[in-house]
C-alpha cells in the first residue's frame, strides 16, 4: 500500500472529489467513485503554481512534462483550512520538483522540463538574435556549474535588470560590438553566482511573536483583519487553537463566530504578547467553549514544558558559574529567579517561540547531529564546534606577481645601504650618555613653571582642520552644474573607459584561479592588443566632449579637470603596453 502524505477535499474541472497525494503519485477521485479520475507520477512534474495570498479561492496548479497546461485543483474547504492544506501540499510538491530538476538532462541532450525547454523554443525577437548570435558563437562564454545555458541566460537578464549603470554599459559595448559578452561577463562571475545563491535561498519564518493587533474604527467598534496567513500563524504557533477549531468549526460554531469569540476571549489574551494580557483576563467575560482550553500561568520556578537538555555543550554557563561561586557580586533582586512571577510566563513564551524559530531553521535533525563532527576528539575538532563556515574563505587568493625591471639591482642596492649603516654607527657610552640624560633634568620643574605655550600655533592647526572640514562638505553637498545630457555623456565616456581598462589589464594579468575558461596567451595578447586600439582612442573622445561642453557655455577646464584622472589611467596603461612590447629580447647564446 502506497504511503499518503497528505490528502484534501478538492474540485477539478467544477468536479467535487478528494486530492490525495502518495510517496509515489498524485491522485483525485470524484466523490461517488473509487478510480482515480487523475493519476500523476511524481516524475512528471515539472511546475507548481499557486493563487495569491488572500483570494477568494485557494487554487493548486501543477505542470507537467508532456503538458504544460497541467491539472487545476480548487481547494473546497473553509479558506483558512484550505489554505493550510494547500500549503502542505505546495511543500512536499516544491521537494518532488526540485528532485526532478536535480536528475535532469545534461544541456547536451534535449530538455524536457518546462522552464529550460521554453527558452530554446521560443524565437527571439530581432534585437535579441545577434546578441544570442555572439553568445553561442563565443566558446569562452562562462556558464556557472550546475546551470544550463537556459537559466544562465536568465540569470545575466535579471542582474543587468537589477543594475541600470550595469546595462547600460552592457548596451554600449556589447550590444554595439566592441566587446562580446563572455569577455563583457569575465570577472563578474560573483554577481551571477550571488543571483543563483539568492534565488535558491529558502525564506524563514519571520521572528515576530504573533499577537494581532485590534484597531478601532468609526464608531468605536474594534476590528481584527484575519488573513490566510494569519490563521495559519497563530495554528503554527498556539497549537490549541488548532484543536479548539477543529473541536468546534463547523458543529458548534461557524468560522466566523469562531474568530469572533476567540478574540474576545480570556484564551487570547492569554496569548498576547504583553505582560498587561494578564491583567485584562479580569474584566473580559467568559466564554463556555474557550474556557475549556485554558491553561495555568506558567509562572512556578521549573517550567512546565521541559528543556531538551544537550549533554555536551561546548559552552555551559550553568558550569563556569558552579566553578567560580566564591567571586563575584552578590545576586541582587534582579538576579533572583522567580522573584517577579507575573513576568515568567511571557519570559517562556518568548523562548518558546525562539526555540520553535531555530527548530525551523534547523530542521528535524537532533541536536548531537546539527554539529560538526568530522573533527573527533583533537583540539581541531572541539575547535570547529564554534567555527562559522561562512566567515573562512574558500580560495585563498594568491594575488599577483609584482613585475620589476633590474629586480637584481635593487636587493644589492639594499645590501650595499644596510653594510654602509654598520660602517657609520658608532660605538656608545650608556654611562655617559645616562650621565648627560640625569643633568639634563636639573631644574626642571622652574623651566616647568615659566614655561608658556604660544596659541598661535594651536588655533591655525584648528583653523586648518575647519577649513578642510568644510571643503569637505562643501564638495559632498555641492551639486553637479553639469547639463544632465552632457553630464550623462561624460559618464558614460568614462564607464566604457574603465571597462576597456578592466579588460586590458585583466588581459595582461589574468588572475590565477578563474571561474570561467581560461583563454590561452595567443588570445590574451590578442585581447589585449584590441583593449589598446579602444584606449588609444579616449583622448578624442575627451577632446570632443570638452568642445561640445564649450558649445554649450561650460569652462573647458572643468571638463579636462574631470577627466584628467581617467587620462592619466589611460596613458600609464598605454605606455605600459609600448613598453612591454618594445622590450628588446634577449639573444640566446647556442
Amino acid at each position: 500500500m502506497p504511503t499518503t502524505l497528505c490528502s484534501a477535499k478538492a474540485s477539478y474541472k467544477k468536479q467535487a472529489g478528494t486530492l490525495e497525494l502518495t510517496d509515489s503519485h498524485l491522485t483525485w477521485t470524484q466523490e461517488g467513485k473509487k478510480a482515480p479520475a487523475v493519476r500523476v507520477l511524481h516524475s512528471e512534474a515539472t511546475s507548481l503554481f499557486c493563487s495569491k495570498e488572500g483570494a477568494a479561492q485557494v487554487r493548486l496548479k501543477l505542470g507537467l512534462i508532456n503538458d504544460e497546461a497541467g491539472h487545476n485543483f480548487t481547494f473546497t474547504s473553509p479558506q483558512a483550512v484550505a489554505y493550510i492544506e494547500r500549503e502542505a501540499f505546495k511543500q512536499e510538491l516544491t521537494n518532488i520538483i526540485s528532485r526532478n530538476r536535480s536528475v535532469a538532462p545534461t544541456p547536451a541532450q534535449k530538455p524536457i522540463t518546462s522552464t529550460a525547454s521554453t527558452p530554446a523554443k521560443t524565437p527571439a525577437p530581432a534585437p535579441s538574435t545577434s546578441r544570442a548570435t555572439s553568445v553561442s558563437s563565443d566558446s569562452r562564454t562562462p556558464i556557472l556549474s550546475g546551470t544550463d545555458a537556459a537559466t544562465d541566460f536568465r540569470l545575466r537578464k535579471k542582474v543587468l535588470l537589477s543594475n541600470p549603470e550595469l546595462l547600460a554599459l552592457h548596451k554600449e559595448l556589447v550590444m554595439s560590438g566592441h566587446i562580446t559578452e563572455s569577455e563583457f561577463w569575465d570577472g563578474r562571475e560573483y554577481l551571477l553566482l550571488a543571483e543563483a545563491a539568492a534565488e535558491g535561498q529558502k525564506r524563514g519564518r519571520p521572528g515576530q511573536l504573533v499577537d494581532p493587533r485590534p484597531q478601532t474604527v468609526e464608531g468605536g467598534e474594534v476590528k481584527i483583519v484575519i488573513t490566510p496567513q494569519l490563521v495559519h500563524d497563530i495554528f503554527d504557533e498556539f497549537p490549541v487553537v488548532a484543536k479548539a477549531y477543529n473541536d468546534n468549526v463547523p458543529d458548534e460554531l461557524s468560522e466566523a463566530e469562531f474568530w469572533k469569540r476567540y478574540f474576545q476571549s480570556k484564551l487570547f489574551n492569554a496569548h498576547r504578547a504583553s505582560i498587561r494580557s494578564s491583567a485584562t483576563q479580569h474584566v473580559v467575560k467568559d466564554d463556555p467553549i474557550f474556557d475549556k482550553y485554558l491553561e495555568k500561568d506558567d509562572d512556578e520556578l521549573e517550567p512546565r514544558r521541559p528543556r531538551n537538555e544537550v549533554s555536551d555543550l561546548f559552552i555551559n554557563i550553568g558550569a563556569t558559574l558552579e566553578d567560580h561561586g566564591e567571586t563575584g557580586n552578590e545576586k541582587d533582586v534582579t538576579m533572583q529567579a522567580g522573584r517577579q512571577r507575573g513576568a515568567l510566563p511571557l519570559i517562556r513564551k518568548f523562548n518558546e517561540h525562539s526555540e520553535r524559530l531555530l527548530n525551523s531553521a534547523l530542521g528535524d535533525v537532533p541536536p548531537a547531529k546539527r554539529r560538526r563532527t568530522d573533527g573527533g576528539d583533537n583540539d581541531d575538532g572541539t575547535y570547529s564546534q564554534i567555527m562559522l563556515d561562512d566567515l573562512l574563505d574558500p580560495e585563498a587568493a594568491s594575488g599577483i606577481a609584482l613585475q620589476m625591471q633590474d629586480r637584481e639591482r635593487y636587493f644589492e642596492g639594499q645590501l650595499v645601504r644596510t653594510a654602509s649603516e654598520q660602517a657609520e654607527r658608532e660605538v656608545v657610552d650608556v654611562r655617559a650618555a645616562f650621565a648627560e640624560l640625569k643633568n639634563g633634568f636639573g631644574g626642571w620643574e622652574t623651566r616647568f613653571s615659566q614655561l608658556r605655550i604660544d596659541k598661535k600655533a594651536s588655533d591655525a592647526a584648528l583653523v586648518s582642520m575647519t577649513q578642510n572640514v568644510s571643503a569637505r562638505l562643501d564638495t559632498r553637498t555641492k551639486k553637479v552644474d553639469f547639463p544632465p545630457a552632457f553630464f550623462r555623456q561624460l559618464t558614460t565616456c568614462q564607464t566604457a573607459a574603465n571597462e576597456f581598462l578592466r579588460q586590458f589589464w585583466t588581459a595582461l594579468y589574468p588572475p590565477p584561479a578563474a571561474t570561467s575558461s581560461t583563454a590561452t596567451p595567443m588570445q590574451n595578447a590578442a585581447k589585449a592588443a584590441k583593449m589598446a586600439g579602444y584606449l588609444s582612442k579616449t583622448r578624442e573622445k575627451v577632446e570632443a566632449l570638452v568642445r561640445a561642453g564649450q558649445a554649450e557655455g561650460i569652462d573647458p577646464e572643468r571638463v579636462k579637470v574631470a577627466m584628467k584622472p581617467l587620462l592619466d589611467a589611460v596613458e600609464h596603461a598605454l605606455a605600459f603596453y609600448r613598453a612591454r612590447n618594445t622590450r628588446p629580447m634577449t639573444p640566446k647564446v647556442a
